[in-house]
């Protein structure tokens, strides 16, 4: 918990925890004192600074509400606990089960890989594989590529990958209905407009490492 040192700092970070993100130019305006102060009082704060909008926009560290691959988005402004982009995508590379494409990293992040990957090629901590087609970023550490290479190999080379409103609509059924073959879970999601094919299903819970089938006609 961040403590106030004195009267406009406690003014500072009421306004703060309020608004839920500022700039460092809002953030000198009301402590009164100039951007290398505000820079500093940040620090001192141990404020978030945004992975998005060129970093522009900070907040507290009791104010974000992270979710599990901890980010957090708030009005077109996003957030990460590791830090700045660079940071944020080296640990999600890190901690993901196959690594992690293009497209993956577009829908965690919300950001257009384009804009930042081609940083990120040779990146020591990083591993760059073209699998099944496309490029793959793994972690350089061995043991953590081996597993997560062997995760992406198990991966359909021809299912589409879900949405993300049909990936929330498979789990919400894996969760109703654990018993059922994947088989009966597309049936299940078909009944609900959500006509996806068991290796997509298949594809998703292996890139989570849920428990499911390897084939299409195994059961759970």
């Amino acid at each position: 918990m961040v403590q106030p040192s004195n009267g406009i700092a406690d003014k500072t970070l009421k306004a703060f925890r309020r608004r839920k993100i500022l700039t460092i130019v809002d953030v000198a305006e009301l402590i009164h004192s100039t951007i290398h102060t505000a820079r500093r009082r940040l620090k001192e704060w141990k404020a978030y600074n945004s992975y998005n909008k060129n970093g522009r926009y900070y907040t507290l560290p009791d104010v974000p509400t992270f979710d599990a691959a901890g980010l957090w988005r708030w009005r077109g402004v996003f957030f990460s606990r590791y830090g700045n982009l660079t940071q944020t995508l080296i640990e999600l590379v890190r901690r993901s089960r196959a690594g992690l494409a293009a497209a993956e990293m577009r829908e965690l992040l919300g950001l257009d890989p384009r804009s930042f990957l081609s940083a990120f090629a040779d990146h020591p901590q990083l591993r760059r594989e073209k699998t099944q087609g496309r490029f793959v970023y793994y972690s350089a550490d061995p043991a953590i590529y081996s597993k997560q290479q062997q995760q992406r190999s198990m991966m359909s080379k021809t299912a589409r990958p879900p949405s993300d409103l049909e990936a929330i609509a498979i789990l919400v059924e894996r969760i109703k209905h654990p018993q059922l073959s994947i088989e009966s879970l597309c049936g299940e999601l078909a009944k609900k407009k959500h006509h996806v094919g068991p290796e997509t299903v298949c594809n998703l819970f292996t890139y989570h490492g849920l428990a499911g089938e390897k084939t299409p006609h195994s059961p759970l």
